[in-house]
C-alpha cells in the first residue's frame, strides 16, 4: 500500500517490525530516521505518517517522500532534490565574484546546498538588489540550471549591466535664505564633474540622498531655522534608465535666536559643574549643533559619575511673536549601572585579548562614560580597523546592570609591496618591504624593509610587542644595515655604512603619553674615494674609518590625535634623545617634533608642524658626522633637493649639521570636483627651515622658505603625497626641486 500525506485511505494501526529507506544518493540514512516520529516496535497510524511526511519535507532535501506499508515493514521512499555543484557568474564586471558568491551565501544559497527554484529567484532579485544599489537600475541577470552527473546542478548567473544610471538634475525648491548652488554644494552627490569617474559621486544611491537631506536640516538648524523642514522628495528616473532627477522641497520656517537657557530636573547637586558645559549662547541664532553638543556633554558627564541611563532633554519654548527661543535643559539621571559585560564582534582576525587590553572600563565595575570614551579610542588608535563602535544595552531582568557591545570592522594590516624605479643618477634602484602591524591577530608589528638603490642602501629587520608586559610595557627590537654615497657620476666616490642593532622599551605613564628607553650598538665605516669631505677625512684621522658607538636612547611622545593616517584635529609630541656614552663617538643628540591639527570646518583642516634638533660633541670629541641632520625635500623644506642644505664642503658636497629648524603650515581641502572624499585632497603649505653646523650659531637670517601646492592621496599602494614647491627664500648654490613627490605617511 502507498500513500502520502493527504491520502483519502486510512490503514488500520500497526507495530512497526522493520523501517526501510529507498531512493538516497547523498543524504545520510540516519537524517532520515532521526526526523522520524516512531521507531521500531511503535505503534504506526495514520497521524504519525502524515507527521513524518511534513517533517522530511521541511529538511528542504527532497522533491518528494512517499511512504510504502508492506505487512507490518514500513518503506520510505524519497527523491532527493539536486544538490548545486557550481555558481558560476558570466558578465559581471561591477563586482568582484567572490564578492557576489557571499550575498548569495547570506540568502541561502551556495555550492553544496539542495537547488531550490525559489531560492534561486530570490538569488536573482538579490543580485539586481545589489546592482541598483550601485546605479545599475537597467541590470538584468538571467539563471541557467545545468544538470550535471550524480543528480548536481551548475548554476550560471548571466548579467548583463548596462550603464549606470547618473544624476543629471538635483533640484532644491522653496529655499530663500540660502542660494540653490550653495545647497547643492552641502550635497555628497552631485551631477557630475571631471573627476566622477573616481569618486562616483553623480550615480545615484538612496543612502547617500538620505545622509544629504541630514546634511541639509543640519545646515538649516546651525543656523537658526528651528522650523525648517523637508517637506517631500521626488527622484524621476528616464525610461531608458540612464538618468536621475532629484528634486527636494523644502519650508524654511523663520530664524529665531536663543533668547536664554536654564536647567530643571536633578542634576545630583552639581549644577555649577554641569553649566559649564553648557555651549548654547542666548543672543545668537539658534544653533542645533549646539544643543545636540550640550546635550551630549551633559549625557557624558552623567556617565562619568555611573548614570548609564541618564536621559537629557532640551526642551524649546518658542516665541513666535519675537522669533525667540529659551531652553530649557531637562534632566533625569535615572540610576548608577555596573557594567556586567564587554562582549567583541567583528574582529574574525584579531584576537580578542588585543582589543580588551585596551579597555579601561572593566567588567563588574561601575558603569565610567569618560572611560569607555578613552577605550573606545585606544582600539582606533590601534590602527587595525576601519571602524569601532561601543554600543550600550540593558541587561534584561535587571536595573542596575549594562552590557557594552564593541563592534570592530577589520582592514588589512599587512603590505607587500616590490617596486623598482629608474632615474640618470641612479639607473635601477629595487625595494621590496614586507611590514604586518597585526602580525597573526597578535597586535605585534613585524617588518623587513630593503632597498637596493645605487647611492643609499637599507636592510631593516625590525618588531615592536605593545605589550611585552601586561602593564602595557612595550619592546622594540631593531637590526639595520645602512649606506650611502654621493649623488655623483664619479666612480670610485665615498661611502657610509652604518651596521646595528638596537632595544628599546616603552612605558606608558599617561593613557597618551609613552616613555622610551633603551640602547644601540653600532659600527660605522667610512670608505675613502674621490670628492670626499675633509670633515669625514679629520673624523677618519682621529678615529679611524671604523669607528664604534654605544648610544642609550630616552624619548617621550604624546598622542592624542583623532587619526594616525588621516588626523583633522589633536596634536602629536615627539621627544627623543640619544647619549653616546661608550665607544669612539661620544656625543649628545636631542630632537623634538610638535604637530597640532586644527579642524577649521567639515571641509577643511589646518595642520601644523615643527621640529627642532640639536646636537653635540662631548668630551672635546667632535659631533659625529654620520648623526648629523639633513634638511630639505618632503618632510622639511619642499622646493629644494633632498637634504640639500645646510653645511657644504669645499666639493660642494651637502654634509648635514647638529642644528636642525623646520616648521610647516599646511592647509587641506577637498580636491575640485572630489566633492568631499577624504580619500583624495589638495592642500597648500608653507614650509621654512635650515640644518646649521657646529660651530655656527642658528642664524633666522639663513632659513630658507617655500610655498606651493600638493595633492594627497590614500592610494592602493599607500598614502602619495605630491608636491609642487616655490622657493621665496633662496641663496646662491642652493639646490631647486619644484616637483616632489613620496609614498608613506609624512608630514
Amino acid at each position: 500500500m502507498v500513500f502520502a500525506a493527504n491520502a483519502a485511505w486510512a490503514i488500520d494501526p500497526f507495530s512497526v517490525r522493520d523501517i526501510r529507506v529507498e531512493g538516497l544518493q547523498r543524504v545520510e540514512a540516519g537524517t532520515i530516521f532521526a526526523s522520524l516520529p516512531f521507531r521500531i516496535g511503535d505503534t504506526y497510524n495514520d497521524e504519525k505518517g502524515s507527521s513524518a511526511i511534513r517533517t522530511l519535507f521541511g529538511l528542504g532535501l527532497f522533491k518528494d517522500v512517499r511512504l510504502e506499508v508492506s505487512g507490518d515493514v514500513l518503506v520510505v521512499i524519497v527523491e532527493e532534490r539536486p544538490t548545486v555543484a557550481v555558481v558560476d557568474f558570466v558578465g559581471a564586471k561591477e563586482f568582484d565574484k567572490d564578492a557576489l558568491q557571499k550575498s548569495l551565501r547570506e540568502a541561502g544559497l551556495s555550492e553544496g546546498k539542495p537547488y531550490d527554484k525559489a531560492l534561486t529567484d530570490r538569488a536573482e532579485q538579490e543580485l539586481k538588489r545589489q546592482y541598483i544599489n550601485r546605479s545599475l537600475y537597467g541590470a538584468e541577470v538571467v539563471t541557467t540550471v545545468t544538470p550535471v552527473e550524480r543528480n548536481r546542478v551548475n548554476l550560471t548567473f548571466t548579467v548583463t549591466e548596462g550603464e549606470p544610471a547618473k544624476i543629471k538634475e538635483i533640484r532644491i525648491v522653496g529655499n530663500k535664505a540660502f542660494g540653490e548652488s550653495t545647497l547643492r554644494g552641502l550635497f555628497d552627490q552631485d551631477t557630475g564633474g571631471w573627476l566622477s569617474w573616481y569618486t562616483k559621486s553623480d550615480r545615484y544611491s538612496r543612502a547617500k540622498l538620505n545622509a544629504d537631506l541630514e546634511t541639509l536640516r543640519s545646515y538649516y538648524f546651525s543656523r537658526g531655522y528651528l522650523e525648517f523642514r523637508i517637506d517631500s522628495t521626488q527622484v524621476a528616473i528616464s525610461p531608458d534608465k540612464q538618468d536621475i532627477s532629484i528634486t527636494v522641497n523644502v519650508t524654511e520656517g523663520e530664524r529665531f535666536v536663543v533668547s536664554g537657557v536654564k536647567l530643571d530636573g536633578n542634576y545630583l547637586g552639581k549644577e555649577e559643574e554641569f553649566k559649564t558645559l553648557v555651549t548654547i549662547k542666548p543672543g545668537q541664532p539658534y544653533n542645533a549643533d549646539d544643543v545636540a553638543q550640550t546635550t551630549k556633554a551633559f549625557t557624558e558627564n552623567f556617565g562619568n559619575f555611573g548614570f548609564a541611563f541618564a536621559k537629557v532633554e532640551a526642551r524649546p519654548e518658542i516665541d513666535r511673536a519675537n522669533n525667540r527661543v529659551a531652553f530649557v535643559l531637562q534632566a533625569d539621571p535615572s540610576r548608577r549601572a555596573y557594567v556586567r559585560r564587554i562582549n567583541v564582534g567583528g574582529n574574525d582576525r584579531t584576537r580578542d585579548e588585543v582589543i580588551r587590553r585596551e579597555f579601561r572600563q572593566l567588567e563588574s565595575s561601575w558603569y565610567d562614560g569618560s572611560k569607555i570614551r578613552l577605550s573606545r579610542d585606544r582600539v582606533d588608535r590601534l590602527g587595525y580597523f576601519t571602524d569601532v563602535n561601543v554600543d550600550t544595552t540593558e541587561v534584561p531582568g535587571t536595573v542596575d546592570q549594562v552590557d557594552l557591545n564593541v563592534a570592530v570592522t577589520e582592514k588589512p594590516t599587512g603590505s607587500v609591496q616590490l617596486g623598482a624605479g629608474f632615474s640618470s643618477a641612479e639607473r635601477l634602484a629595487l625595494s621590496f618591504s614586507i611590514k604586518q602591524e597585526n602580525a597573526f591577530g597578535s597586535g605585534n608589528y613585524l617588518g623587513v624593509e630593503v632597498n637596493t638603490s645605487k647611492f643609499n642602501r637599507t636592510l631593516v629587520l625590525s618588531t615592536v610587542t605593545p605589550y611585552f608586559t601586561q602593564d602595557g610595557i612595550s619592546r622594540i627590537m631593531d637590526v639595520y644595515h645602512r649606506s650611502s654615497k654621493p649623488y655623483t657620476n664619479t666612480s670610485g666616490n665615498y661611502q657610509l655604512s652604518t651596521t646595528g642593532a638596537g632595544l628599546r622599551f616603552g612605558v606608558p605613564f599617561s593613557e597618551t603619553d609613552t616613555v622610551f628607553m633603551g640602547g644601540s650598538l653600532e659600527q660605522t665605516s667610512i670608505k675613502p674615494g674621490t670628492n670626499i669631505p675633509a670633515v669625514y677625512l679629520a673624523y677618519a684621522d682621529r678615529f679611524g674609518y671604523t669607528s664604534s658607538a654605544v648610544p642609550l636612547t630616552v624619548g617621550w611622545a604624546r598622542d592624542d590625535r583623532d587619526s594616525a593616517l588621516v588626523p583633522t584635529k589633536g596634536r602629536y609630541q615627539r621627544l627623543n634623545t640619544e647619549w653616546g656614552v661608550a665607544g669612539d663617538a661620544r656625543y649628545l643628540k636631542a630632537n623634538y617634533q610638535y604637530q597640532q591639527f586644527l579642524p577649521i570646518n567639515k571641509q577643511f583642516t589646518l595642520a601644523l608642524n615643527s621640529e627642532l634638533g640639536w646636537g653635540k660633541g662631548l668630551g672635546g670629541r667632535p659631533f659625529p658626522v654620520f648623526k648629523n641632520f639633513y634638511s630639505g625635500g618632503q618632510g622639511s623644506v619642499r622646493g629644494f633637493e633632498q637634504s640639500t642644505l645646510g653645511p657644504r664642503d669645499v666639493t660642494g658636497s651637502s654634509i648635514g649639521g647638529p642644528k636642525k629648524v623646520t616648521l610647516n603650515a599646511e592647509l587641506l581641502a577637498p580636491f575640485p570636483g572630489g566633492g568631499n572624499d577624504k580619500t583624495l585632497r589638495m592642500f597648500g603649505f608653507t614650509d621654512i627651515g635650515n640644518v646649521y653646523g657646529e660651530a655656527e650659531k642658528v642664524d633666522l637670517s639663513q632659513l630658507r622658505a617655500s610655498v606651493g601646492l600638493g595633492i594627497s592621496w590614500l592610494s592602493p599602494m599607500g598614502p602619495l603625497r605630491l608636491a609642487i614647491a616655490n622657493p621665496v627664500r633662496k641663496f646662491a648654490g642652493d639646490r631647486i626641486q619644484k616637483l616632489q613627490f613620496q609614498i608613506g605617511s609624512s608630514f
